[in-house]
Parts: C-alpha cells; sequence; structure tokens
C-alpha cells in the first residue's frame, strides 16, 4: 500500500452552524455537497474538494468521552501578508511561529470548538 494525501478532516460540534460560518469567514471555505446522511452536519470545500467534515452532536464533545476533539491539523497556502491582513481585520486571535529547523512559518488559529488549525507558509513569504 501507498499513502496518497489527506482526504479530510472529521470534527464533531455541538456549534454546527458558528462552524460552518467560521470555516468560511475565515478559510473562505464553502459548505458544499454532502450525503444524505441521517445526522445533521457539513461538508466543507476547498475548490472541489472537501476538507473538512463537520457532524452536528447535541452535546459538548470532550477529552474524557469517545468524542474526542482533534488536537490540530493542518493546511498549506500561499497570501501570507494577506491572510494575516484578513485574521487582523476580521479580529480573529493567531500565533505565528516559525519551525526551527525548516522555516515553515505556521499561523495558529482556533475555531469556535478551539480546535487548533495551523495554516503553513513556505519561508520566503514572511
Amino acid at each position: 500500500m501507498q499513502l496518497g494525501t489527506l482526504d479530510h478532516v472529521n470534527i464533531r460540534t455541538s456549534r454546527l452552524d458558528q462552524m460552518i460560518a467560521w470555516y468560511g469567514d475565515i478559510l473562505g471555505m464553502t459548505n458544499g455537497k454532502r450525503p444524505p446522511f441521517s445526522f445533521p452536519g457539513a461538508w466543507l470545500y476547498v475548490g472541489d474538494k472537501a476538507y473538512v467534515h463537520l457532524i452536528g452532536i447535541d452535546h459538548e464533545p470532550g477529552a474524557n468521552s469517545k468524542d474526542l476533539k482533534l488536537e490540530h491539523f493542518a493546511l498549506s497556502a500561499t497570501g501570507l501578508d494577506i491572510f494575516i491582513a484578513h485574521l487582523d481585520k476580521a479580529g480573529e486571535n493567531y500565533d505565528k511561529r516559525v519551525v526551527p529547523g525548516f522555516g515553515i512559518i505556521q499561523i495558529n488559529i482556533w475555531d469556535p470548538d478551539r480546535n487548533h488549525v495551523h495554516i503553513d507558509f513556505a519561508a520566503n513569504e514572511d
């Protein structure tokens, strides 16, 4: 077997509408086509690819249950200056770091459920 690229991230949330809005407003993802599952949710797209699958639940997921939240996931991007300006304009909290020894620039952000997402930019974008 040869692994390919990461297909998607699946997140359980009790804040489905807030999460859909945040991933759209902050990361530019669009709420798109999703199979007719019997439970609430959303598939959030970048272009024609669903990167984030949200599952709506009626309780707060937590670290001590079977409904674990994700610690973080990362996406690569270009346009560091534009993204930082967008975050500043939206009043979004973020943390900028450089990965030691690699030079990758990470912009760490947190969605409404406090899931950690980092957006990675090439060293030459700083």
